[in-house]
């Protein structure tokens, strides 16, 4: 399917592995350019470097969103590098403080909201005025299914996924009759670095191999995921391009859930 974004210009945080990088080479595919960032220089450079099939549509910043300074500067290398964006994809974040309520301090609860929460904010304050010129834009937010169903043994991270719920929901609001169309992904129990660690903790700590450990998982943490299975990145990035495309044109303030039915309710 042509999604009617070639010659759009993309930024995908969190592009170094998983779905910010799934989503980076299907916009590449088709026919975007795409600038990739996160945090740490040597992952995100051999990210790029996998990406890259010449022709200077792709470029890579390194930038840590928690820090408002490494966030205009993410915006000036972009700008030099590419001009104004028309796609921003927010897929950076990390799972943050784990534990039942009574175990996490707030050293837990600052780094969780600051990453998941305030580093989305910040992004999207700098990169706004990009988004609000020629009349079209698209902004996705990565959420979870931990945004709409709670567990207990991560609330930093589910309070802070329903937070970017609520950011996308009012930016669609504000901003949906300049032509920026703002939207939200929550996908659930993805094959990722950040699900890979979760794992193999769980089977450190139960004894077992890390493919017991995500059946294990599964029966007992995620019942409602009927697939059986992990989902894997481009199942994700699949959604997130459509969303970012001419396709989804009559697409604002919706919640994409990619979950193999983990959410129990409708």
């Amino acid at each position: 399917m042509d999604l009617g974004i070639a010659g759009k210009t993309a930024l995908v945080t969190g592009g170094d592995s998983g779905i910010g990088w799934e989503t980076a080479r299907l916009l590449l595919a088709e026919g975007a350019t795409v600038v990739i960032s996160d945090r740490n220089p040597e992952k995100l450079d051999a990210a790029a470097a996998k990406l890259d099939a010449g022709g200077g549509a792709l470029h890579a910043f390194a930038a840590d969103l928690t820090d408002p300074a490494a966030v205009a500067d993410l915006h000036r290398q972009t700008l030099d590098a590419v001009g104004p964006i028309d796609i921003l994809v927010q897929a950076a974040g990390i799972t943050g403080a784990q534990g039942l309520f009574h175990e996490i301090d707030d050293a837990g609860w600052s780094e969780t909201i600051e990453v998941d929460l305030l580093g989305p904010v910040r992004l999207v304050r700098e990169f706004l005025p990009d988004l609000r010129v020629g009349g079209w834009g698209r902004l996705v937010f990565i959420a979870s299914e931990d945004a709409v169903q709670p567990y207990d043994d991560e609330l930093p991270y589910c309070a802070a996924k329903a937070g970017i719920l609520a950011l996308a929901k009012g930016l669609s609001r504000s901003y949906a009759r300049e032509g920026l169309l703002v939207n939200a992904v929550s996908p659930a129990f993805i094959h990722t670095p950040m699900t890979d660690a979760m794992m193999s903790k769980r089977a450190d700590e139960l004894g077992v191999s890390v493919d017991e450990a995500i059946e294990s998982f599964l029966d007992e943490e995620r019942p409602y995921m009927e697939l059986k299975r992990r989902g894997e990145p481009e199942e994700v990035a699949a959604v997130i391009a459509f969303l970012c495309s001419d396709r989804a044109s009559f697409v604002n303030g919706s919640n994409y859930r990619v979950d193999s039915g983990s959410v129990a309710t409708i």
